[in-house]
């Protein structure tokens, strides 16, 4: 049984009657992909909210906790798995550092290089913040099914490779 027709397909059957000329089909795909991830980005901060983080603060202490102790990273390095500027990240940290989330370091060499920690209470934070992260994850996916999310996971790594992400 085929699903009632959705918001895409409302506007595609629009644009096929005023430019019959165009093909959207692309919209069947990018367009619930832009749905979909709105939605989630809603969902997902949603439950950054509870913890008094968001998205982007949430971004920064999980890059720090996945570095592994001692839960640190050059600030570079930190912009880099945040996919932010340098610029972002500093607002970020600051917001951060004066919740005594994170702090900062020179390195002893060079102090132009600096270095970003989690201290202890940043990161028990995090672990928290991240366990329901993972259970909000799960909760979002499971109605699709675990088959359909592993060829979905699979369809998605694929084509951010084909666009030159990874």
């Amino acid at each position: 049984m085929d699903a009632a027709p959705d918001r895409v397909d409302t506007i595609q059957a629009e644009w096929r009657r005023e430019r019959p000329d165009l093909d959207p089909s692309p919209q069947a795909v990018i367009g619930r992909l832009h749905r979909v991830a709105t939605t989630l980005t809603e969902r997902l901060t949603d439950g950054y909210r509870v913890f008094d983080l968001t998205e982007g603060e949430f971004d920064v202490l999980a890059a720090l906790r996945r570095a592994g102790a001692p839960f640190e990273r050059a600030a570079g390095e930190l912009a880099d798995h945040t996919m932010i500027t340098t610029g972002g990240l500093t607002k970020r940290v600051d917001r951060l550092e004066q919740r005594g989330l994170v702090q900062r370091r020179a390195e002893a060499s060079d102090a132009r290089r600096r270095f970003i920690r989690l201290t202890p209470t940043g990161a028990d934070l995090i672990d928290r913040a991240f366990t329901a992260h993972l259970a909000n994850e799960h909760s979002l996916l499971d109605e699709l099914g675990e088959a359909d999310a592993a060829d979905l996971a699979r369809i998605l790594a694929r084509w951010l490779r084909v666009l030159g992400e990874d």
